[in-house]
């Protein structure tokens, strides 16, 4: 890449920065950029325009066949640089289409499909599985918790900066309150053998570093779920220590779930998904929903509406009337075969599913947390 785009993305990420951008943000605009730039061969961003702009977008669409909030992201990346970095009036860009996001309804885990994940799975992936499913968190934000994000006695969580900057509170399953504990006295023997090495720092957010220089090795700050390995931090030059690399539990997730024999598409985010259908089922308000998940509109919250027994799924189909019109059912039962069975009620499944399938009291989950 040519010095000038070097140096122009040097510029773009101290804009973002400035902003005070997540590193994802900053990470995902920067990399748009340099492909943007490569895809036309060293051209600088300043010498093209519309036409380039829609040929680059149009190659992911086609050739590379990225999903349409990627593409919008490309597109997003492009228009702050213009705009905000290059100052380049951009009214050509409201000529660029922008893609539309398919709708398409969350996938949602039965709570005995949900006993089976968390039965195949094993090791801290499996407790931040849980911890997805039982708080209603995204991957990142179970990720990026801190020793004092977690009020064991409160049995809360505290989210920090979650999507769009937003700080908010959730629940601590009473199932997990002993495994989190585990988890943080794991994370002050690994602290302490840190320190000892001369190590044990971790980076904080914002400039608070500079605030409080010896904050980063304060347990307090440490991650609950830390990385087995140090990166060396370019802005201190400190080794410090990171949380868990995502793709841990990425990987893990849907492969415990083809091993668990569930033939749904499983991600992570599957689990906040399934989390936010079984509290609606319970019979949470959507209001309480939207709060535990960090929805800035109850809008987006009623989508899982959808997958409740309402709609279509909530009509009786006639098929189901012939039970009464014929003075029984209508197909004899069959029985189901062994692995079936085995699956669905054997003693994993059973202990573990009186685990996941707790019943919600009706009361405000805020009240509930502090009996």
């Amino acid at each position: 890449m040519p010095t000038a785009p070097r140096r122009l993305v040097a510029v773009l990420e101290e804009r973002l920065r400035l902003r005070h951008s997540s590193p994802r943000t900053v990470e995902a605009y920067c990399s748009w950029v340099r492909r943007y730039v490569r895809f036309h061969r060293g051209t600088h961003p300043r010498e093209m325009g519309e036409r380039e702009v829609t040929a680059f977008l149009s190659d992911l669409a086609t050739r590379r066949q990225v999903s349409a909030s990627t593409q919008n992201q490309a597109l997003a990346a492009l228009l702050f640089l213009y705009r905000d970095v290059l100052d380049t009036p951009v009214g050509w860009l409201d000529k660029v289409i922008r893609a539309k996001r398919p709708h398409r309804t969350p996938t949602v885990l039965s709570r005995h499909e949900v006993a089976r994940l968390m039965t195949a799975m094993s090791g801290t992936p499996r407790l931040v599985a849980m911890v997805l499913y039982g708080g209603g968190l995204r991957l990142g934000e179970a990720l990026s918790l801190r020793v004092k994000d977690v009020d064991l006695d409160r049995g809360e969580l505290s989210i920090r900066h979650g999507k769009g900057g937003r700080d908010r509170v959730t629940m601590v399953p009473d199932t997990l309150r002993e495994p989190l504990r585990t988890q943080i006295e794991r994370v002050r023997e690994l602290h302490r053998r840190d320190l000892a090495a001369g190590r044990g720092a971790v980076a904080l957010p914002g400039a608070f570093h500079a605030k409080s220089p010896g904050a980063p090795f304060f347990l307090h700050w440490q991650w609950v779920f830390p990385a087995t390995r140090f990166y060396r931090d370019s802005t201190s030059g400190r080794w410090v220590r990171h949380h868990m690399h995502d793709t841990v539990v990425q990987r893990a997730v849907p492969l415990s779930a083809r091993k668990a024999g569930i033939e749904k598409r499983v991600t992570c985010h599957t689990l906040r998904h399934s989390f936010a259908t079984h509290v609606l089922e319970a019979g949470y308000d959507i209001r309480t929903v939207q709060e535990l998940l960090g929805h800035r509109d109850v809008r987006t919250t009623m989508i899982y509406t959808h997958v409740l027994n309402r709609g279509g799924r909530g009509v009786r189909s006639p098929l189901d009337a012939l039970e009464t019109a014929m003075g029984g059912p209508p197909f004899p039962p069959r029985e189901p075969t062994n692995s079936t069975h085995d699956m669905l009620t054997g003693p994993d499944s059973i202990s573990l599913g009186r685990v996941i399938d707790g019943q919600f009291a009706k009361t405000s989950w805020r009240n509930e947390l502090r009996r």
